[in-house]
């Protein structure tokens, strides 16, 4: 029955891909394209929240105005705390001071927000309901885009966590799990991007020694994503879901720090979003496109 559907909207990470899922949550915001929650994965998880908290065109605002700020990343940064992107700035003074993040309209927004990130220990995924913004949840947003060689493991509640896209890229298995059955799903690839064995393996072995189980999952994470590539593309022939996707490759560094190509990853997303907002709509609405 009708009065059963729950509208998701999955958010693939990619880190500066993500300025393609800026673009595309812009042009929904701008169009008042509503869901009744949300999952995000690393950069899906800390770009996609400004959803909930409705505010349209904070995430490429800040990257371009910080992406070459010492205090926002670099290897300074890396070598003098152990994250790239710096902890403090990122996820307190920018979100607190510099570019406020709106805590009151995040909490108030019924809609649902998940974040997904890898337990070290188990070299499993768990995920986080997100409440109203504060500690906890920016805890979780850390965590979830805490790229494995450029930062830190995150300690929440004694439980140790790195990067959701290590055991998990895509969370629409989680979000079908728990209600959610007409998703609208964000990649930042395009159709038939297969993913090879990454070449740092054998340096995040030895950095993540003491996580094996962590390892062994990272050894076939190329795998795990090639195959959440076909079911996805299995459900949007069913039209079990709908999946907006870069036209091509990208072509942008995952720390990319040139305000020009940020942007220009950003109009792409928003030129798809525009393309495809008609048949966005149907689908929410009926099912059908």
């Amino acid at each position: 029955m009708e009065s059963n559907i729950k509208k998701g909207l999955i958010m693939e990470g990619g880190a500066m891909r993500g300025m393609f899922t800026c673009g595309v949550l812009d042009v929904f915001m701008e169009n008042g394209i509503n869901f009744d929650g949300a999952a995000g994965i690393s950069a899906g998880a800390v770009f996609g929240c400004n959803i909930k908290s409705k505010q349209i065109g904070r995430g490429i605002r800040y990257n371009k105005k910080y992406c070459n700020d010492k205090r926002f990343c670099g290897f300074r940064s890396l070598l003098k705390t152990g994250d790239f992107y710096n902890v403090e700035f990122c996820y307190n003074e920018l979100p607190n001071k510099v570019d406020i993040f709106d805590k009151e309209t995040f909490k108030n927004n019924p809609m649902e927000f998940y974040v997904g990130a890898t337990n070290v220990n188990t070299g499993e995924e768990e995920y986080h309901k997100c409440i109203d913004g504060g500690e906890l949840d920016t805890q979780w947003f850390r965590a979830s885009a805490s790229m494995p060689l450029v930062s830190r493991v995150v300690e929440i509640d004694g439980n140790y966590y790195l990067d959701g896209g290590m055991v998990v890229s895509v969370p629409y298995q989680y979000m079908e799990d728990i209600g959610y059955n007409r998703n609208v799903i964000i990649l930042t690839q395009p159709e038939g991007f297969v993913k090879e064995k990454s070449s740092l393996l054998p340096l995040i072995s030895l950095c993540l020694k003491k996580y094996p189980k962590v390892v062994e999952a990272m050894k076939v994470r190329h795998e795990m994503y090639n195959e959440e590539m076909k079911e996805i593309k299995e459900r949007e022939g069913k039209g079990l879901a709908y999946v907006i996707r870069p036209p091509q490759s990208l072509g942008i560094k995952r720390t990319e720090d040139n305000p020009d190509e940020l942007e220009r990853v950003y109009q792409i997303g928003r030129a798809e979003a525009e393309r495809c907002l008609d048949n966005v709509k149907k689908f929410l609405e009926n099912g059908e496109v």
